[in-house]
Order: structure tokens, then sequence, then C-alpha cells
């Protein structure tokens, strides 16, 4: 019988398994304190400018690395902005998704829902975002098609995937959950996304926000609740 590790080699064993790359530290390009550092500087830096502005030198400033390590990470300015937005539309995603929790009635689990993705997306990054997208639409038309289909998740789909179970379960009454998903997302940012996409309007207050989520939630169950199904 083998005798047990002792607790330094256990320790070691356990960093290399972590850290797979000699030394126990992490190969070039896959240090995500890293990729978060120089994230976190191109984030500013696309705030402060618009995309076409915005410099690879600027960034590597910002983050406080070399150049050759920015290209370690990131291949280009694109694959920087692109990552960029998978990570807030993960962000994103993961906070609607904990919102629909099967426990609460359905008005609070949409009312969480709606008021996530509403301010969300409504946020001043979120708009910068999809104008520095549309700025560059007719030259980088990859750089949008990425921007609306990197991910399988997004608002409609864990919306669907949640009414799908209301249904399921005899909650809700509705024939197409897609065409209901994106109904009560355009109900619950009604008045607000073009006038923030074009510059129109601030970021709508949180009370705002919830008179309009309040809103849709009554127009939505009156129309896909159980009663509508006779019950």
């Amino acid at each position: 019988m083998t005798s047990a590790k002792s607790a330094p080699q256990e320790n070691s064993l356990q960093d290399k398994q972590q850290h797979p790359s000699s030394g126990g530290r992490h190969a070039a390009g896959e240090d995500p304190v890293k990729r978060e550092q120089i994230l976190e500087g191109a984030k500013r830096v696309f705030m402060r400018s618009n995309f076409d502005a915005a410099s690879m030198n600027d960034i590597t400033r910002e983050a406080g690395v070399s150049k050759g390590t920015l290209y370690v990470y990131f291949e280009n300015k694109e694959d920087l902005f692109e990552a960029l937005i998978a990570r807030e539309r993960n962000r994103i995603v993961s906070s609607i998704k904990q919102s629909l929790n099967d426990i609460e009635p359905i008005e609070e689990a949409l009312h969480d829902f709606a008021v996530t993705l509403v301010t969300s997306i409504t946020s001043d990054y979120t708009i910068r975002a999809m104008r520095t997208v549309l700025g560059v639409i007719d030259r980088m038309p990859q750089l949008a098609q990425r921007f609306f289909t990197a991910t399988p998740e997004n608002g409609y789909t864990v919306l669907k995937a949640y009414l799908d179970q209301q249904v399921a379960t005899g909650e809700l009454s509705i024939d197409d959950t897609e065409l209901a998903a994106k109904q009560f997302i355009e109900l619950s940012m009604a008045g607000f996304f073009k006038g923030r996409l074009f510059g129109m309007c601030d970021a709508p207050p949180t009370d705002r926000i919830e008179k309009n989520v309040e809103s849709a939630i009554r127009v939505f169950l009156a129309a896909y609740g159980r009663k509508s199904n006779g019950g």
C-alpha cells in the first residue's frame, strides 16, 4: 500500500492541476486576471472614445501592460471589443437567469427579470456599445453579426425557457413562447430604448423602469395568464 502524500507534495500537485504550465504559472494568454486587467482598460478607453478613435496604444497605457502582452491576449481592436461585449452579455444573462426563480410567483419573477434587463440594456455602457456597432456596420458587418450572435443565450432565449416551463405546468397559456418573450421585453422597454440609442434621454431612473415593468406584467398576464385559457 502506498504511503499518503505529505502536505507540501499535495499542495504542489493541486497547484499543477490548476496551473498546468511549467512552474505553476499560466501559459501565455491564459491568465484570467491579466485578461480582465486588459478588458477593464479597454472598457475605459472605449467609454471615453468611439471605436475608430480608440487605439491599441491607448489600451496598453490604460491597462498598464506592454503591447506584446496585449497582442498575446487579443489579436486586434475588434477582437478586444467583441470580448468586452461577450463579457457584458454573459454578466447580464447570469443576472436575469437568477431572477427567474421558479419558487417565486410569476409576477415577481417577471418583475425581477424585466427590471434587471431594462436597467442593463439602457445603461451607458450597453448603449455606447450598440452605437459603436451601428457606426461601423457598413464596413464591418462581421462585427455586428458577432455582436448579436456571439452566444446562444440572451434575454429572449432565457425568458422563453422560463415561459416554456410555466406553460408546461399550466401557469400560462401561450401558443408561441418565442413571440411572447419578445413581446414582454418590448413592453418592458417601451419608450426607453430608442430614446437612449439616439441620445434623446438619459438612462431612465428606477421608478420609471418599475412603472413600465409593472404595466408590462399586467398586459402580459391579461393576454397569457391562466384565465385566458378559461381557467
